[in-house]
C-alpha cells in the first residue's frame, strides 16, 4: 500500500470578446500565506527530516519516497538530507522496484551531476526497462564520452531481445539518434491540417528545452485561429515542464510530444490544481481508438503507430520525435490535462520558467492568486478556458510541437509568419 503522502503527491499532477469576459471570484485557502508557511514546515519537519530519519528498511521504503517526493516539489536540499539519500544507495539491490524509481526521479530532478557512480551500478543490476531507462537517461548526463557510448550500445542490445518495449524504442531514438529526419516538417502543413468535421485544435509550441515556457494557441471549429478584442492572434504562455524534468515517454516525465484527444472540461478536487476549470486530454493507447480517432466505423480495438500516424498530414508521418504521445500512451503513461496551479511559485524562484509552476507532466499555465485572501487575481487558465469555448468547445485535439532548442521562452512573434500562411 502507498502511503498518505504519496497518494496525495501523485494525485495533484494530473486527476472553461477574450479579454472582456469577466473573470470568475474563485477562492483557493491553500494560497493564503498562512496555508503556504505551514505547508511548507510541514513537508520539511515531517515528510522529508522526520522521514529520512527512520532506518532505511523494507518497512520504511514509503517513509523515504514521501521524502524523495516532497524534495521534489520544492527544490529541496540540505547536507543533511543529501547525506541520507547518498545512505539510500546502500544495499540498492533489495530494495523494491518502486523505491529504485523514486530515488532516481529525485536523482534526475535535484541532483543533476553527483551520483554517476552510484547509478552506473544500478542500470548494471536492473531487469526492469523503465529503470534501465532512467539511469540511461541520468548517465547521459555525464562527461564521460566512453560511459555514454556504451549505455547506448546497451539500450540497443536491450531493443533487440525486446523490440515491444515502447520505453526501449524511445529511449533508442533519444540515444542512438534514430531519427532520419531530424528537422521539424513544415509547421504550415499541421497548423491547417484538417482532423475532424468542426473540431477545435490547441496548439502548444514547446521548447526542446522545457525549462522555457511554451505558448498555446487555438484554431476554432471553423479552422481560424482565434484572435483578441484588439484582432492579436490569442496566445497564453503555457509550461509543459514536471517537476523531474525526464522526458516525456517516462511516468511523471516532461509533458510528451504529439497529439492529445480533447474531449471536454472538468474541475479538480486537488488543492494543487485549484479551483480553475481543466481540459481534459488522453493520449493513443489510454483511450479506444474510435474516441480518439473519432471515427465510431472503425472496428479494430489495437492501437499502432499506423493508428496514430493516420491523424498526421504527410510531411510529418515520418517524424518520429512526434511519435511521443503514442509511445508514451503505450508505456502507460495516464492523465495528463492541461491545468491551472495554486502550487506556490516561490518554490522556482529564480528558473527561467518562474513565475509558472511544474507539474508531474501536464500542461500548465500562471495563475496568482491573493496570499491575503486566497482569492484567485491572474489567472492563464481561465483566459485559455473561455477562449477554447467560444472556439467551439473543448472537443478535437491538443497538439504539443517543440519547435527548437533556443534558450528562451517561445513568442507569439517567431510564429506568427506560419499562422499568416494561406490554408
Amino acid at each position: 500500500m502507498k502511503s498518505k503522502f504519496y497518494l496525495f503527491f501523485l494525485i495533484i499532477s494530473c486527476s472553461t470578446c477574450l479579454c472582456a469576459q469577466p473573470v470568475k471570484d474563485l477562492y483557493s485557502k491553500d494560497a493564503k500565506t498562512e496555508n503556504r508557511t505551514r505547508l511548507y514546515k510541514n513537508l520539511v519537519n515531517n515528510a522529508i527530516t522526520r522521514n529520512l530519519s527512520y532506518p532505511l528498511t523494507d518497512s520504511t521504503e514509503e517513509n523515504w519516497m514521501d521524502a524523495f517526493n516532497a524534495m521534489e516539489l520544492i527544490h529541496y536540499s540540505s547536507p543533511w538530507a543529501d547525506g541520507r539519500v547518498q545512505l539510500s544507495f546502500t544495499g540498492i539491490e533489495k530494495r523494491s522496484f518502486y523505491f529504485q524509481r523514486a530515488l532516481m526521479e529525485l536523482l534526475y530532478a535535484n541532483y543533476q551531476s553527483i551520483f554517476f557512480k552510484e547509478v552506473e551500478r544500478l542500470i548494471n543490476i536492473t531487469g526492469n526497462d523503465k529503470l534501465f531507462a532512467m539511469c540511461a537517461e541520468y548517465l547521459q548526463r555525464s562527461s564521460n564520452a566512453a560511459l555514454k557510448k556504451d549505455i547506448a550500445t546497451r539500450a540497443m542490445m536491450k531493443l533487440a531481445t525486446d523490440s515491444n518495449s515502447a520505453i526501449l524504442k524511445q529511449l533508442n531514438i533519444r540515444l542512438n539518434h534514430g531519427i532520419k529526419n531530424k528537422s521539424l516538417p513544415p509547421l504550415e502543413d499541421i497548423l491547417y491540417h484538417p482532423f475532424f468535421k468542426k473540431a477545435t485544435a490547441v496548439f502548444s509550441f514547446q521548447r526542446k528545452n522545457r525549462d522555457y515556457p511554451g505558448i498555446a494557441i487555438i484554431r476554432d471549429s471553423a479552422s481560424n485561429f482565434l484572435k483578441d478584442e484588439y484582432g492579436n492572434i490569442f496566445s497564453v504562455p503555457q509550461l509543459a515542464r514536471s517537476i523531474s524534468n525526464l522526458p516525456g515517454y517516462l511516468t511523471n516525465g516532461n509533458t510528451p510530444q504529439g497529439i492529445f484527444r480533447m474531449f471536454g472540461l472538468d474541475t479538480s478536487k486537488s488543492n494543487f490544481i485549484g479551483p480553475t476549470p481543466n481540459i481534459q486530454l488522453t493520449m493513443p493507447v489510454e483511450t479506444h481508438l474510435q474516441h480518439f480517432m473519432n471515427d465510431s466505423t472503425i472496428t479494430d480495438s489495437v492501437w499502432t503507430a499506423a493508428w496514430y500516424s493516420e491523424l498526421l498530414p504527410g510531411s510529418w508521418k515520418n517524424y518520429l520525435p512526434f511519435y511521443e504521445t503514442y509511445f508514451a500512451g503505450k508505456a502507460g503513461r495516464t492523465e495528463i490535462i492541461a491545468h491551472g496551479t495554486t502550487v506556490n511559485p516561490e518554490y522556482y524562484k529564480g528558473q527561467p520558467y518562474y513565475p509558472l509552476t511544474p507539474t508531474l507532466g501536464c500542461l500548465g499555465t500562471k495563475e496568482i492568486w491573493s496570499e491575503a485572501d486566497g482569492r484567485r487575481m491572474i489567472s492563464d487558465q481561465h483566459k485559455l478556458v473561455d477562449a477554447l469555448q467560444q472556439a467551439g468547445g473543448a472537443d478535437g485535439y491538443y497538439i504539443v510541437i517543440d519547435i527548437d532548442d533556443q534558450q528562451q521562452p517561445v513568442s507569439l512573434t517567431e510564429l506568427l509568419p506560419y499562422l499568416q500562411a494561406p490554408k
